[in-house]
């Protein structure tokens, strides 16, 4: 393996699924911290069972590292928050760039990335992420309408970009476990989209409209409905157009 700070990283030509090559890494690892990127990915897949297409030239990787199963929302945020800081910086200031809940980032309400959440063996935290690098992949089952760094100007190779999102990731982590969850929950809300506005979550069993208040201490969403405030904690958002 070589490695990326201090992240056992391995970069596959071809696997099928990064996050289940973590996994099988996991149950007998001795990093601490280790990366598992690939050139291809032929059985990628997103959250709640969903495919990720996995287009030649974007970045798809896992992180693994030992993690409290009691912070794993707070991790989610830092690193959802991690991706944001990354591709905000990247970008000309005509761009919006907002973070959506749970955890996947937009460009002009355009999703360019998306991250699953798995537990490994020996209590390690596994994170998928995937990013639209030069290519957004067109499907009909896309919930919502997608974008490239590519298409907004941004020339960059996967792995540059791979370096730039562990040394911000690492940055928040240090500011995480100095300071506990809260700097990394101030700025995950200030980057969020539809804060205090009406949205409509769809969980795996109902939909629920109300107003999108806040995240909890475990990044769980916070819907103030008309009958009681809700804790959600998984389920897609969709946002509600406000007539004009």
């Amino acid at each position: 393996m070589n490695k990326i700070g201090k992240w056992f990283w391995e970069d596959k030509n071809t696997t099928e699924s990064t996050n289940d090559d973590a996994f099988l890494l996991s149950k007998e690892a001795k990093q601490d911290f280790f990366i598992i990127s690939a050139k291809e990915q032929t059985k990628g897949r997103g959250r709640r069972g969903r495919q990720w297409i996995s287009l030649a030239g974007n970045l798809f990787f896992s992180q693994g590292f030992k993690a409290n199963i009691k912070e794993l929302g707070q991790l989610v945020c830092l690193s959802s928050l991690s991706l944001y800081e990354v591709i905000k910086e990247m970008l000309p200031s005509r761009y919006q760039v907002n973070l959506k809940w749970p955890n996947d980032v937009l460009i002009d309400n355009n999703k360019v990335s998306g991250m699953l959440l798995e537990k490994g063996e020996n209590n390690y935290l596994i994170i998928g992420i995937g990013v639209n690098i030069c290519e957004a992949p067109q499907s009909a089952e896309l919930l919502y309408p997608v974008t490239s760094l590519k298409a907004k100007g941004i020339n960059i190779d996967r792995l540059t970009f791979l370096r730039s999102y562990i040394n911000k990731f690492d940055n928040n982590y240090e500011i995480w476990q100095k300071s506990g969850f809260s700097p990394i929950k101030t700025s995950w809300l200030n980057a969020v989209k539809g804060i205090n506005d009406e949205i409509c979550v769809h969980t795996a069993s109902e939909k629920i409209q109300g107003i999108f208040t806040g995240i909890g201490d475990n990044g769980e969403l916070l819907l103030q409905t008309e009958k009681e405030k809700q804790k959600i904690y998984a389920g897609d958002v969709f946002y509600i157009e406000k007539e004009k």
